[in-house]
């Protein structure tokens, strides 16, 4: 059965509004007059990034029958907002702990693929929602349109971002347990994910 303790769920907000907060002072372009627009806007695409990326984690670790819980990890909050300032983010507020007296690389590589390849479906789905805006008429016209616009274009932006950033092959990173299970199979999630970046960076 999957459930939350009452500190997890608090480590899981406070996460939370601090990664949409360095996300939202990096796409400021250091106009922070317009973070207190740009900020519901981003915590919508964070909000779906961040939040799936680690249930991701703890429902597939669940699943094979660990006990997981989400654990805020105060530098890497302090880090990510810090490094928002300099025109980048270094995203480790916490991590999915899983309580075990030993693990298979296997299991634990599937285990830390699962948030990566969350946050790349969810940025494919933000993508396909942003595409079938046009089939509404005129309302990406209206100013709730530009603003389910902007969601989704963030929204595909953050969530290749944070795909690709936890696939790099460094602990206590995703990638570097994935690439301990499986050099292939690490080199192409990491491929797709650095590609989409790219890719879609460049067109949005």
């Amino acid at each position: 059965m999957f459930s939350f303790t009452g500190k997890e769920i608090r480590d899981l907000i406070i996460s939370f509004i601090v990664i949409a907060l360095g996300f939202t002072i990096l796409y400021s372009n250091g106009d922070y007059s317009n973070v207190a627009l740009i900020f519901p806007v981003v915590m919508i695409g964070v909000g779906a990034g961040f939040i799936f990326h680690e249930l991701g984690h703890k429902f597939v670790a669940m699943h094979y029958g660990y006990y997981a819980e989400y654990e805020l990890w105060p530098t890497g909050l302090l880090i990510a907002l810090v490094s928002s300032f300099f025109g980048f983010i270094f995203a480790a507020p916490g991590a999915v702990v899983i309580f075990s007296n030993g693990m298979e690389e296997k299991t634990n590589g599937i285990i830390s693929i699962a948030g990566p390849i969350v946050n790349i479906i969810l940025g494919l789905i933000f993508f396909l929602i942003l595409g079938s805006l046009g089939s509404f008429g005129d309302f990406i016209y209206t100013e709730m349109g530009a603003i389910v616009y902007l969601i989704c274009v963030l929204g595909t932006r953050i969530n290749f971002f944070l795909a690709a950033f936890n696939l790099l092959p460094i602990p206590p990173l995703d990638g570097s347990k994935v690439m301990s299970w499986s050099v292939p199979i690490w080199l192409v999630t990491f491929a797709i994910a650095a590609l989409l970046v790219l890719f879609f960076g460049g067109i949005l």
